[in-house]
């Protein structure tokens, strides 16, 4: 959630992110106005209070129609403190809820605009020509069932449709991925972590997610467990209601774990092979670090998503995601999207977000700063950063990889983790 003393000083600039956002601007006049309830019934309250205790001083002095006098008046004066303080309640809790569906404030140098007014910022790698090669390229489902990878059609009757097995070389290939991928994060100084799929509704709520990405989350109602659509949740909320201290910042961590996305309204987008499906395993970075380097953190979140890319050998682009198409959380966000050949376009493959105090104020992650012999405790900033959505990044590397032949080049940086194998080749029918 933002900052409320911000909304009070600079409502306009509210306003203009809810704009930017196209989101409802009148959420924010109306959080205002509970505010201010909040504020003023509290001081009714104390006020109140004030007048009962000293009241209270009073009643035992007194005697006969004075002490009469006196404890009808506590009578009202209970009443009338009873009453404010169920307005305080009220007008607390309306508060609450508006403050927990306003957006994160979108960054000044955010595009504004919808999904497709995104900037790119870079391009890198060379894009293949296939045609000078000879040969028209296959998609990834295609060459997927040629190496005995990919199984979509038993994934289908097993499970239903955006479902999938990966088989032989196309399991090894996953692991392959994850196992680079945890060990470039933790060259970086990353902890690895493998972390809960199952979290609760406070965990989910608190990072944004049962806001507008709600209709994408699996609930479990019986349990009242929420799927994670990505291991950020868990992350986020694994400090929840603690005090950092200050100088141990940044903490990193890099999840592995499975993700659950409903992927609610986009019937007919992306239904061949396993670009969009419902369940895949994702290598998350996750960072806590002080607000004031938390623009710098993003950069080097968006770098090491560079570096995993270009180990790849994939061609692949930088954007700077347009405001309209933000999470709620973000209030920046970089997508790195790589070539796909048959597709003739980019596609996100990774994204870094700086959430700044947004999840830290929701999930109360506070550091302690004792730097100029003060202890002050305030929010600290999160940030998030996708290295490895592994059937999107298979999707990209068969696609991009392949040879005339039907067979699939290995990059290099994975061939350790798959037996120094060059060579995905197809195999016998």
């Amino acid at each position: 959630m933002i900052d409320l003393r911000l909304l009070r000083e600079d409502p306009d600039r509210v306003r203009a992110s809810q704009r930017a956002r196209g989101e409802d601007v009148a959420l924010v006049d109306a959080l205002l106005s509970a505010d201010e309830r909040r504020r003023s019934s509290g001081v009714r309250f104390d006020e109140l209070r004030s007048e009962q205790k000293a009241l209270g001083k009073l009643i035992p002095k007194a005697s006969g129609d004075e002490k009469a006098e006196l404890l009808a008046k506590a009578g009202q004066l209970a009443a009338d403190v009873k009453a404010a303080d169920a307005e305080q309640h009220e007008a607390d809790e309306e508060a609450k809820k508006l403050l927990l569906q306003l957006g994160n404030l979108v960054h000044p140098d955010v595009p504004v605009g919808g999904e497709e007014d995104f900037v790119v910022l870079e391009t890198h790698g060379t894009i293949r020509d296939f045609g000078a090669e000879g040969f028209e390229p296959k998609d990834h489902l295609e060459l997927g069932e040629a190496l005995g990878a990919i199984d979509v059609e038993r994934g289908a009757k097993v499970s239903g449709s955006r479902f999938y097995y990966l088989t032989g070389v196309g399991a090894l290939l996953e692991l392959a991925l994850v196992n680079a991928a945890i060990a470039q994060a933790t060259a970086a100084g990353f902890i690895p972590m493998l972390t809960p799929a199952l979290v609760r509704p406070r965990a989910m709520e608190g990072t944004g997610f049962l806001g507008q990405a709600a209709e994408n989350v699996y609930h479990l109602e019986k349990d009242d467990f929420y799927l994670v659509g990505t291991s950020e949740v868990p992350l986020a909320a694994y400090h929840m209601d603690e005090i950092l201290d200050a100088d141990k910042l940044p903490l990193r961590y890099a999840g592995f774990s499975p993700c659950f996305r409903r992927e609610a309204g986009t019937y007919g987008k992306d239904t061949r092979g396993i670009f969009r499906v419902h369940q895949f395993d994702k290598v998350e970075m996750f960072s806590y670090v002080d607000p004031a380097d938390a623009e710098n953190e993003h950069q080097r979140l968006l770098d090491w998503e560079k570096q995993w890319l270009t180990a790849l050998e994939l061609p692949f682009q930088v954007i700077d995601v347009a405001s309209g198409d933000l999470g709620s959380s973000a209030s920046r966000k970089f997508d790195c999207e790589a070539w796909i050949p048959t597709q003739g376009k980019y596609r996100e493959l990774t994204s870094a977000s700086n959430c700044d105090g947004f999840q830290a104020r929701r999930l109360s992650v506070r550091m302690r700063d004792t730097s100029d012999g003060k202890s002050r405790v305030q929010p600290l900033a999160t940030l998030n950063g996708t290295l490895c959505a592994v059937p999107r990044t298979i999707v990209a590397i068969l696609e991009n990889h392949q040879l005339a032949d039907g067979s699939v080049r290995v990059p290099e940086v994975l061939r350790p983790y798959l037996g120094g194998r060059e060579l995905l080749e197809p195999v016998a029918k």
